[in-house]
């Protein structure tokens, strides 16, 4: 829900509201119900309302509330509002609207900075707190809501995009070299707070920064996950019976939450499937969509899952869309979904995502997915050929999940841009923290705390808010994720992997879903790369822009180029390496270049 931007000055001066409006307008398709702007003294907002909760003018924002001397600019949603607002009602406080808007700055006024504690659900906000003039920011604990921000001395810009911010000005673009071999490492990970950009950085998750108009900043982790088992043993079924429980809760107590109608995402999946069944008896006519892609021939990977999402939504009996997506579509779309991408994004559920949002939001404004489920519990192929390997924690990890090694990153990237080993210095660092029992227990937590932020997470929010488009991820409710951190590991990986889901969905749905092969949800025209697709890449790659960038050393460009489709040219996670590559350059070139 909404995007939001600003500005505080630390020179005296006045905000730029030239920059305001312009950001705000390059955030305008994330909320296109309602624009409003806010500036006083050194600091200014703007932000764009996409109207789930309370639909009326009382809940838009920026929220000023006079009486508090507190101003908000939010985006996201507070699934336990209505718990909070009863609270703060019996401390003395009163509501002008309905909303969980209001409930933060409330919740602000009474608790300060700790507020953020109690909030179940998915944001990043600013406050202007006028008593203090002091600028305090915060993002959900997963990172499912961007908050982007650039610094110098005058001034702190934030924002819900980076070309949001780049299009306020006055920012440095120059490529960041560290946030590259992370990017070319961890498919396109850039862990906060950096991004590819020198002048540009992210607000980590689970965290707050609480400015002064002195420059002074205060930066605060509020939460972390621990990894350890309990000390009193459970038995398996305990186990079973505490997850259909925190899913339960997750999906139709707070994920429903909203004055309009709420949607599925139906891959076909266990994950998406097992949400439709739970949610089957508590919403009235319920609405799924499916998306699917043309197959590129005999032998080669089926590109949709109708077979499953059909027998689903034929079961449960909901309202719904499945969309067949052309490779012609697809082609002719990509370069509107490479100009919404706050960051270079190559995952094949980019394009999935842009494509099925636009048709979706025609019908609703909310929609649950299961992303999160596979980093939560298990299901991913690689997490038992990481935990049969020997060695250090590094060498476990980085054999299964680099895209790449440092001999080939020095080999692809010309010499201006090499770097050291950073991003195992990186991983070896985050797998040691404490608080994790094993070594698939340090995995997880990795995983779901850093990488999923800006892989999924990312793109789940991104893409769908292009289309004014809310997705809602119940596996990444924090307190469901916080109980499978306990689990031991090896519950998770029985029956293949995600063991506990697959647990619960027996008797809700077909055993077929259940027990069918994991699929990856595949865009086979950019995972084989041939044809149209591999003439787009070569003229990306061999474009004077990216000749001038000179970021690729050429013999390997070209070494891709002559076999795309080699089995050394796909990641150790079945990723296109010339994708890879051209997505990069393509994406400098929309957002970076055209200034």
């Amino acid at each position: 829900m909404c995007g939001i931007c600003g500005e505080l000055r630390f020179d005296g001066a006045t905000p730029d509201l030239q920059a305001i409006e312009r950001m705000s307008n390059k955030l305008a398709r994330r909320g296109p119900d309602h624009a409003g702007s806010y500036h006083q003294g050194p600091l200014a907002f703007g932000h764009r309302r996409l109207s789930i909760i309370d639909l009326s003018a009382h809940a838009n924002q920026p929220m000023v509330d006079a009486a508090l001397q507190l101003v908000l600019v939010f985006n996201g949603a507070i699934y336990n509002y209505r718990e909070l607002r009863t609270e703060l009602i019996d401390l003395g406080y009163t509501f002008f609207s309905e909303g969980d808007s209001e409930v933060i700055l409330k919740a602000y006024h009474a608790w300060g900075n700790q507020c953020v504690k109690r909030f179940i659900g998915m944001f990043a906000f600013a406050i202007w707190d006028q008593r203090s003039a002091q600028l305090f920011l915060a993002r959900d604990r997963f990172g499912i809501k961007p908050l982007y921000l650039t610094q110098d001395n005058h001034r702190l810009r934030f924002a819900s995009s980076l070309p949001a911010l780049i299009a306020g000005g006055g920012v440095d673009t120059q490529l960041d070299p560290v946030a590259l071999h992370h990017h070319f490492t961890l498919h396109t990970v850039v862990p906060a707070p950096r991004t590819v950009l020198m002048g540009v950085r992210k607000l980590p998750p689970a965290s707050t920064m609480a400015l002064g108009t002195d420059a002074s900043v205060n930066q605060q982790v509020y939460w972390t996950l621990d990894a350890t088992r309990p000390a009193q043993p459970m038995l398996d079924a305990d186990w079973l019976a505490a997850t259909r429980a925190a899913l339960v809760r997750a999906v139709e107590r707070r994920r429903l939450a909203a004055d309009v109608p709420v949607g599925v995402l139906l891959s076909g999946g266990l994950d998406s499937s097992l949400l439709v069944g739970l949610l089957a008896d508590h919403v009235p006519d319920l609405r799924t969509f499916s998306i699917g892609f043309e197959d590129l021939g005999a032998g080669a990977e089926k590109a949709d899952e109708f077979e499953y999402s059909d027998q689903i939504a034929q079961q449960f009996k909901t309202r719904h869309q499945q969309y067949k997506i052309p490779n012609s579509e697809v082609l002719a779309r990509l370069p509107e979904a490479v100009a919404q991408m706050t960051e270079p994004m190559v995952s094949h559920d980019v394009i999935a995502f842009y494509l099925v949002s636009e048709r979706v939001s025609k019908d609703v404004k909310v929609v649950l997915s299961g992303q999160g489920a596979d980093e939560v519990f298990g299901g991913y192929f690689w997490y038992p050929e990481m935990d049969a390997e020997t060695g250090s924690a590094l060498e476990r990890f980085s054999r299964h999940y680099f895209d790449r090694d440092q001999a080939e990153y020095l080999e692809m990237m010309a010499p201006a841009w090499h770097v050291g080993d950073i991003t195992s210095e990186l991983v070896a660092r985050e797998l040691s923290q404490p608080q994790a029992d094993t070594f698939l227990d340090q995995v997880w937590r990795f995983d779901v705390t850093t990488l999923i932020v800006d892989d999924p997470v990312k793109r789940v929010d991104n893409i769908p808010m292009a289309w004014g488009l809310e997705v809602r991820v119940p596996f990444l409710d924090h307190e469901l994720v916080e109980l499978a951190a306990h689990m031991p590991p090896e519950l998770k990986l029985r029956e293949g992997g995600k063991f506990p889901l697959k647990a619960i969905a027996r008797g809700l749905i077909p055993d077929s879903v259940i027990d069918r092969p994991k699929g990856y949800f595949p865009v086979p025209a950019l995972k084989y790369v041939r044809g149209p697709f591999l003439e787009l890449m070569r003229s990306i790659l061999m474009s004077p822009a990216c000749i001038r960038r000179g970021l690729y050393q050429r013999a390997y460009v070209d070494k891709l180029l002559a076999e795309p489709e080699a089995p050394e040219h796909f990641t150790r996670i079945n990723g296109s390496k010339l994708w890879h590559l051209a997505l990069l350059e393509w994406w400098l070139q929309i957002h970076v270049d055209n200034l």
